[in-house]
């Protein structure tokens, strides 16, 4: 079972929609006094599914009691509860764009702040903290479903890499970061400065480098050790961002390769390439 909740606009929508194309039973803005009920009596049916559900700020009135909801829950079921959030700035951008007005209604920035203070106990009780702020709803999409997918378990560790440009400021919610602005530029290259990272001639130019090479070397025995500890000590999540100056050519050809290592070792994997046109 899994709970999908979080702040108005950072992608609920998009998560349920994403675990329901992967055959979930999916009830969204279900009362939290029902949740228990709903559970059980799908529990019942003789062909085992797996249930997820939304809840938002539009059931306020319930949500004080969601920690003895989720501790009945959890003795019950396994079950993991997912909490997306963004930064403020952004979720104004997302309401402003699609002239949607926020569920507590008023001054916009006033109500995003009322929403984080009402949701607080269930952030607090999440498994899983994603924020939204750099993710395009394909991109969220994605990780959700390599979160969920056929064969795949909600307790193995999922690795997101994440290539970015530090003049466009940090990735929220990291949880390593590797600084490559040390390699060879493409950008100062004529005939590369239009191409990005992904492209092959580009990734052959930054990944064909002496420091690349054992940079490469260097990171790949670090998530080696690294990866198989994380997994054994429970971690389910883990946030790699690589960033050079502009996200557009190093940190993309690096995040490529490697993904293409961390997938060699056994570990699902996610990439975002945030600032990449």
């Amino acid at each position: 079972m899994v709970i999908i909740s979080g702040l108005s606009g950072s992608g609920k929508t998009v998560a349920l929609r994403a675990v329901e194309d992967m055959n979930f039973f999916c009830v969204d803005n279900l009362p939290v006094s029902l949740i228990d009920s709903l559970v059980s009596r799908i529990s019942r049916h003789p062909v085992e599914r797996n249930i997820a559900v939304g809840i938002d700020i539009r059931e306020k009135e319930s949500l004080p009691g969601i920690d003895k909801v989720l501790g009945t829950l959890r003795k019950r079921y396994r079950l993991d509860v997912i909490f997306l959030e963004a930064e403020t700035q952004v979720l104004i951008r997302r309401f402003k764009e699609t002239r949607r007005p926020h569920p507590l209604g008023g001054d916009l920035e006033a109500a995003i702040k009322a929403e984080k203070l009402s949701l607080g106990p269930l952030k607090q009780n999440a498994d899983r903290v994603i924020d939204t702020s750099s993710y395009s709803p394909h991109q969220l999409r994605s990780l959700i479903s390599s979160l969920y997918s056929f064969g795949g378990s909600s307790q193995d560790l999922t690795v997101t890499l994440i290539s970015f440009g530090f003049k466009y400021g940090l990735p929220q919610n990291i949880d390593l970061l590797f600084d490559v602005r040390f390699l060879p530029n493409p950008y100062f290259v004529p005939e590369l400065r239009d191409r990005n990272g992904t492209d092959r001639v580009t990734a052959g130019y930054v990944l064909n480098d002496p420091d690349s090479q054992v940079f490469l070397k260097k990171v790949k025995d670090l998530l080696t050790f690294l990866l198989p500890r994380y997994r054994k000590e429970g971690k389910a999540y883990l946030s790699i961002a690589i960033g050079c100056t502009g996200g557009n050519h190093r940190s993309p050809a690096i995040v490529e390769e490697i993904a293409r290592l961390v997938r060699k070792r056994g570990f699902e994997v996610n990439v975002v390439h945030r600032d990449m046109s």
